[in-house]
């Protein structure tokens, strides 16, 4: 990899990491469904008019939609809500190994001793983070764990419908998504007008918002999938590995979080359990964002 492609992946994951502070920022006036719902309305209007997939492709980019978009953008946002941004940082990174035991269950690809050894590692250092001091109560960490696996659910919905587009599938995944979380947001949460008419004042709130519809969704994955033409999988997303210490370290620097035993510890497992099931035999990530990146 060249040092202008090396930028790039770095680029990438910094605008990854730093997302987890952006939603943070984002949700501590906007609901998160109706914010999730804002951000793929965004996306949706960037992309959808200029990507089209095939129609055949329509019927399970619907899917993709509701388990992706809601089951996991909206879950992950909600669980941000009640927790910290590095702690969520380091939850995301469970995606890997569900998709790795999911990749087992429906395609029969090998758990070998060694991916099984990191997704023991991976999973507890998550475990590890139920005892987080600023964690009110294990909620938050639950909801954003049924994230990661609505996650790697997608990646099984996106491996059966076949060669499309990426920001085809990210526009109009994001245009079903986007009704769907609205919906969502007016069926269960509540001062929608209100914390809208807040945010439009708020220029924290705002920065947020936008961040996650263009530096996280819109630049971050053009550069992205330019990197994945340009060079093999197994030399890019391990890359990815750096994005829970970019959100880590932006939410103590950031956002003042505090960093204690359990999220350096926890952390630590967790990446290095990802790490070993990336490095054997890697496992391939989704189309439309392999964290929240948030």
């Amino acid at each position: 990899m060249n040092a202008r492609d090396l930028l790039a992946a770095l680029t990438v994951v910094t605008l990854w990491g730093l997302n987890f502070i952006a939603v943070k920022v984002a949700v501590a006036v906007l609901p998160p469904f109706l914010l999730t719902g804002l951000r793929f309305a965004g996306v949706a209007l960037a992309l959808a008019p200029f990507f089209r997939p095939r129609r055949d492709q329509i019927k399970g980019i619907l899917g993709v939609g509701l388990v992706l978009g809601c089951g996991h953008f909206g879950l992950l946002f909600l669980g941000i809500s009640g927790m910290d941004a590095a702690t969520a940082a380091i939850v995301t990174q469970l995606g890997v190994p569900f998709s790795a035991l999911l990749a087992w269950i429906a395609f029969g690809e090998k758990l070998s001793p060694a991916r099984a050894v990191g997704l023991a590692l991976a999973f507890s250092g998550v475990a590890l983070l139920v005892g987080e001091p600023s964690l009110p109560h294990w909620g938050p960490l639950a909801v954003s764990v049924l994230a990661m696996l609505a996650w790697a659910l997608s990646n099984v919905q996106v491996k059966r419908l076949g060669h499309i587009e990426p920001l085809a599938l990210n526009g109009w995944m994001a245009l079903f998504a986007s009704p769907m979380l609205l919906a969502l947001s007016l069926a269960v949460e509540s001062g929608q007008q209100q914390a809208l008419l807040r945010a439009a004042t708020d220029w924290k709130v705002l920065a947020g918002t936008a961040y996650t519809v263009i530096a996280s969704s819109l630049v971050a994955y053009s550069l992205w999938y330019r990197l994945l033409a340009r060079h093999p999988m197994n030399r890019v997303v391990p890359i990815t590995l750096l994005g829970p210490v970019v959100g880590v370290a932006g939410g103590v620097l950031a956002l003042g979080e505090p960093l204690g035993w359990h999220k350096l510890v926890g952390g630590a497992l967790t990446i290095a359990g990802v790490a070993a099931v990336e490095l054997v035999g890697g496992v391939m990530p989704p189309k439309e964002e392999p964290e929240p990146g948030a």
